[in-house]
């Protein structure tokens, strides 16, 4: 590793924050995309984005375009976004539907497995090896993984994790209520800096401490409180236990993630919610159709997790997905997701003022926040400052975590330029 950043990381002084340079510098930006988003499984979109056959969306990594489609067999694949011609872009649009995949600068045609199938005025070339190029894909209960590098890490244990909790919302038969695009002005390690403690939650999110225990940590979980969360826990677990739903996580404050000790990138748990609330919703009451197996409103909430851009939280009436693309070190493109189950008939078992509120408000409030972090970092004032040992032990997780990747030498492509 280059002696100044390895000075660079060694100058982190233990249970403290990052040095501005991790939030500003193209350099460090650069080592953000080859050693942990080109390495990493990245949540791409819900397979009920591509619901049939010629379906696709695109995202964009680190400048690397990629196509998500559903071929006619109706597996999902991804592709690299570019003909095996000269490198064209194919697919310039967020989404759409295809039924063939016709570059727009020579007319080279791909079927919707990607497969190279004419090639105007070119018979000689061998098309098998002229096919698009493929990208590791992996769809777990109806979310959408995909891997930039040649040899990815092992998908299997997270898979097993995601799709033993996940699988009673079955979001692999909801579809997209509303997706709603941020372009946050914030470093995107700040923005799950902030996303791993709710220290900030008192003040900043009044919505969501309504519904949920997570702002109560080992230094101000009273006996009133203790008394509340288990008394919830208690009554609920008998009836979620007979249906398979158990809780995971019935503790006040966030559940352990990243587990730097497990080097578990992913997690997931179903966890209670506060007395009188069955969803994430503005009054707590349910406001959509049940999803999935559910029969019963009071179900809790399924959380997901996963390094570098994903959460989660499915409440017993919809689900809803954030997921973060790097833009630059100083943006970040953040995609919200409100799914609902796929026979729900929005205006009539449904509405988005009743839906979307909790959730917008809540991702609304911390986008501000990392932008105004954003914006102190860069200054020449900034010096980190301690994390407090009960309420933002995940953030110094997280650290460790990032630390760790950017450590890690050997990314396929990898040119520093240090």
């Amino acid at each position: 590793m280059d002696g100044w950043l390895q000075n660079l990381i060694e100058s982190r002084r233990l249970g403290h924050g990052l040095e501005g340079t991790f939030y500003t510098d193209d350099t460090i930006y650069q080592l953000d995309i080859e050693r942990v988003w080109r390495r990493g499984w990245l949540f791409a979109g819900h397979s009920c984005e591509v619901a049939n056959p010629g379906d696709y969306f695109t995202l964009v990594v680190g400048g690397e375009s990629i196509l998500v489609l559903r071929d006619d067999r109706n597996q999902i694949n991804a592709f690299h976004n570019v003909c095996s011609h000269r490198g064209t872009v194919l697919c310039d649009a967020s989404k759409g539907t295809v039924g063939k995949i016709v570059c727009p600068y020579h007319q080279w045609t791909y079927d919707r497995a990607g497969a190279l199938i004419a090639c105007r005025g070119m018979q000689e070339v061998d098309h098998a090896e002229l096919s698009l190029g493929k990208i590791y894909c992996k769809v777990v209960e109806g979310m959408i993984y995909v891997n930039l590098s040649q040899n990815p890490m092992a998908f299997e244990d997270a898979s097993d994790l995601i799709g033993s909790i996940a699988k009673p919302q079955m979001l692999d038969q909801a579809k997209v209520a509303k997706i709603v695009n941020y372009q946050v002005e914030a470093n995107w390690k700040i923005v799950w800096e902030n996303n791993r403690e709710c220290y900030h939650c008192n003040v900043n999110h009044p919505q969501y401490i309504k519904a949920n225990f997570d702002h109560y940590n080992s230094d101000d979980t009273s006996p009133a409180v203790k008394k509340r969360i288990d008394s919830i826990s208690a009554r609920n677990q008998e009836k979620w236990n007979a249906a398979g739903l158990a809780a995971t996580h019935h503790e006040t404050g966030m559940t352990v993630f990243p587990d730097i000790e497990r080097n578990q990138w992913y997690s997931a748990n179903r966890t209670v919610l506060v007395d009188g609330y069955v969803s994430e919703t503005m009054d707590g009451k349910q406001v959509a159709p049940l999803m999935g197996e559910y029969a019963d409103s009071d179900v809790g909430t399924i959380r997901i997790r996963t390094m570098p851009n994903f959460w989660n939280h499915s409440s017993c009436d919809h689900s809803v997905s954030t997921r973060l693309l790097p833009l630059g070190p100083r943006q970040t493109l953040v995609t919200v997701y409100w799914l609902v189950a796929a026979t729900a008939v929005e205006g009539e078992d449904y509405s988005l003022e009743e839906l979307m509120p909790f959730w917008q408000l809540t991702s609304e409030q911390d986008w501000e926040l990392c932008e105004r972090v954003q914006r102190g970092v860069a200054s020449s004032g900034y010096k980190p400052g301690p994390f407090s040992t009960a309420k933002e032990y995940n953030v110094d997780s997280f650290v460790r975590w990032y630390l760790g990747q950017l450590q890690i030498e050997g990314a396929e492509g990898v040119n520093t330029g240090l």
